[in-house]
């Protein structure tokens, strides 16, 4: 039991304080009881692990929005860190998960401690992998929506920033205006200024210290950002 206590609170740096620190006291007790689990998912940059730590917390806020917990996003979680870092840490994750599901989490309170300590960078990248999990069933429901927008607000997030997010994941008519965070009566040059922007602001270079895994995750978010670039210039005909 010792031996991963001393790995996991020697990595996750920040996250071991506040109130993600006590709803980890619960949660890692689970992880000592079992039995063989790796503990490379905890070792490493501790800034990477916390950021993943906040990430299974807000998960949780987000799955429990509206009442129930669908396999569907289970599925998307676990895919997500079997993806990006391997079995042992999707096992891992996984348990975390689960116990972090069974406790009430603060979350006013864990958004402030998440924004004080984790970049503008990544908490935008945050705000896009809460949308994934809230997808993962093909829609984004109401519910689901209010809290993700309550956490984008209390992690300082701006209002901008999270309309243009949200709108990767609920399309309307607008939603390439919207990505750019321009309006669809805005004119070529200033679409263009918009673009080069946002493609400094969200680029995966931004979160690089987060680890090769992250990096490629925003680079599906910036795919969005060039997709929506090159929709609008067919639409309107500029090059």
């Amino acid at each position: 039991m010792g031996k991963y206590g001393k790995w996991i609170t020697g990595g996750l740096g920040w996250a071991i304080f506040g109130p993600i620190g006590g709803i980890l006291g619960f949660a890692i007790g689970s992880i000592f009881d079992s039995a063989e689990i790796s503990t490379k998912f905890y070792t490493g940059e501790s800034s990477r692990n916390g950021f993943i730590v906040s990430l299974l917390v807000l998960v949780s806020a987000v799955m429990k929005a509206d009442g129930k917990v669908l396999k569907s996003e289970l599925d998307f979680v676990k895919k997500y860190f079997y993806d990006n870092f391997g079995a042992d840490a999707a096992r891992e994750a996984m348990i975390l998960l689960r116990d972090i599901l069974k406790q009430q989490v603060p979350l006013k309170d864990v958004c402030i401690q998440i924004r004080d300590n984790v970049d503008y960078s990544s908490r935008l990248q945050l705000i896009h992998l809460l949308f994934g999990v809230a997808y993962a069933d093909g829609i984004v429901g109401k519910e689901e929506l209010d809290v993700i927008a309550d956490i984008s607000g209390f992690m300082g997030v701006s209002l901008q920033d999270f309309e243009s997010i949200k709108a990767m994941f609920v399309v309307n008519i607008n939603s390439y205006y919207t990505i750019l965070e321009v309006e669809p009566t805005a004119t070529n040059e200033e679409i263009k200024k918009a673009y080069r922007s946002m493609a400094i602001k969200h680029h995966p270079d931004k979160v690089g210290y987060l680890g090769e895994d992250l990096r490629k995750n925003a680079e599906q978010k910036f795919q969005k950002i060039n997709e929506a670039y090159e929709k609008i210039k067919k639409e309107r005909g500029f090059n």
